[in-house]
């Protein structure tokens, strides 16, 4: 059988770089260091995440970071080069936070019940050292090597009596060798891999630094002022068989009680032993006391009216003056149309923080500029629940109105053109051909954009807060104002009293999204039938 030679080129035939999908060298540089990055991230935030027991966060990182090696890596695929991005992207912005809120909402995390009950049992028994006559003093050196402010913190300890030398933190008391620290005047200045602190930097971790505690065999030592720690003793000591702390040195025996949400080791008589708390899984308690409490459900009524008025007449208010002005500028006869229009989107220039704080200036009853244009009136616009609304709603209209009008803009230009001279040609009067013939095909355009502003402004927290404060409140007090919509109700609920109550406030933001989601499901719907619009 005759073999046939290859054909002579000329040229050199060597191995080839195959690209992928990837048509260029910078192209499949970036795509290496973006998958290394992405790689990299995965695998530094691993171990925190192990930490933190955190497996659901820690699978859903890995499923990720493995789906964009699978996807970016193959020519195939194609369509999920696409979706991919957005998925991961929608997936941590918006799902996760949406999901952690629900989670946290059946909880009663707050002030005081932050941590773990085992972590709340450490601190109760670790506080409980007291210092003897005869207790050992050391000359404290406090180290660290990571925050100054934040630790974690190592005690370097110069017995006085003996001038032995120690190291202790919450794993224990060691000995170390005078080789391995520097010491000067009875303490110690320096350690290997450790940054002595100076007594200033001691001052300001005070906090940190006296909650550490250092176990010993009588005790446990702890420090006393910025130079100095004694060994005292532990007179608390919890009991896991029978969930109790009992104190050595009266003999009284702390059980766990219930009050209110959260539960405390309490003694024989039913009085908190100790303040702090931890956290817990309260169930759909939140939701009982949002729906049940009746102060907290008759406010969040009452402001949930005025949030619906809030947001309709701002949507309306300021749809109606841009639609106005859009109209009006979009006669190519009018001279200067482009500095007038330039000049109508001035506030929508200007960030709003600074808008809503100089219009509440405005409206100050003594030397507002409202009241200096009224004559030197003496309008209490900010003490007087109606006109509050009131003031609320022009400050909105101010800061809104621009933004209606650059969308109106843009959709009376994108009218087809013949539509208004064929309207003209019949007869039509220009405002029975804006009501009539443009108007119902601008809808088409703006109606979502509509729907989206009213979700917005149902939720405008920085108005309200920046404005009036929620205010005025009731004479009787009262932790809601006249002026407060949902969003900023639910704040002050959960943050106003004497403490933040996270899980309360979560719960309250869920029924605030579901409220929400419902009623731009429904305006969608009845805006759907403007698709019917030719």
């Amino acid at each position: 059988m005759a073999t046939r030679t290859p054909k002579k080129t000329g040229k050199v035939v060597g191995p080839s770089l195959s690209l992928g999908s990837t048509t260029s060298v910078p192209a499949l540089l970036a795509k290496i260091l973006g998958l290394g990055a992405a790689l990299g991230a995965a695998i530094s935030l691993t171990p925190l995440l192990l930490a933190g027991e955190q497996w659901g966060m820690l699978a859903g990182l890995w499923i990720g970071v493995a789906g964009l090696i699978a996807v970016y890596s193959t020519r195939r695929l194609v369509p999920l080069k696409y979706l991919l991005p957005g998925t991961l992207l929608l997936t941590v912005f918006v799902l996760l936070p949406i999901i952690s809120t629900a989670q946290l909402s059946f909880t009663n995390s707050g002030d005081g019940t932050r941590g773990s009950k085992e972590d709340t049992i450490a601190t109760i028994v670790q506080n409980s050292v007291t210092q003897a006559p005869d207790s050992k003093t050391y000359n404290l050196s406090v180290g660290t090597k990571g925050s100054t402010t934040d630790g974690p913190f190592m005690f370097f300890l110069v017995d006085k009596a003996s001038q032995e030398i120690f190291t202790g933190d919450a794993e224990g008391l060691k000995p170390l060798a005078g080789a391995d620290a520097a010491v000067a005047g009875g303490f110690v200045k320096q350690a290997p891999g450790y940054k002595i602190l100076t007594g200033k930097e001691v001052n300001a971790a005070g906090t940190k630094v006296s909650s550490v505690t250092v176990p010993t065999d009588k005790g446990a030592i702890r420090a006393q002022g910025i130079n100095r720690a004694f060994e005292g003793i532990q007179t608390l000591k919890y009991d896991a068989a029978s969930d109790s702390i009992t104190d050595s040195a009266t003999g009284e025996v702390f059980m766990v009680q219930k009050f209110g949400d959260r539960e405390y080791f309490a003694d024989a008589g039913g009085a908190k032993g100790f303040d702090q708390s931890w956290e817990r899984n309260v169930g759909f308690d939140n939701y009982a006391r949002l729906f049940t409490d009746p102060q907290i459900r008759d406010s969040l009524l009452g402001s949930f009216v005025w949030t619906l008025v809030f947001a309709v007449g701002s949507v309306g208010s300021t749809f109606v003056v841009g639609l106005l002005l859009a109209g009006a500028l979009n006669d190519p006869r009018v001279r200067g149309l482009k500095f007038y229009r330039a000049v109508m989107i001035i506030p929508y220039a200007i960030p709003v923080f600074i808008s809503f704080i100089v219009w509440q200036s405005f409206y100050n009853k003594d030397f507002g500029l409202i009241n200096s244009m009224l004559g030197g009136a003496k309008i209490d616009w900010l003490g007087d629940p109606l006109l509050a609304k009131i003031a609320v709603l022009l400050t909105n209209l101010w800061v809104g109105f621009p933004y209606m009008f650059l969308i109106a803009t843009g959709a009376l230009q994108a009218l087809p053109q013949d539509v208004a001279e064929a309207a003209k040609i019949d007869g039509a009067s220009g405002w029975t051909t804006f009501t009539q013939v443009q108007f119902p095909l601008l809808l088409v355009a703006v109606a979502p954009l509509l729907v989206s502003s009213f979700a917005f402004n149902f939720n405008n927290f920085n108005v309200i807060q920046l404005v009036t404060g929620g205010g005025p409140f009731p004479n009787g007090g009262g932790q809601i104002g006249a002026t407060d919509i949902l969003i900023s109700g639910a704040y002050r609920i959960a943050f106003g009293g004497a403490g933040a109550e996270f899980g309360f406030a979560s719960a309250i933001s869920v029924v605030l999204f579901i409220v929400t989601a419902v009623l731009a499901g429904i305006q969608f719907r009845y805006t759907k039938a403007l698709e019917d619009v030719r």
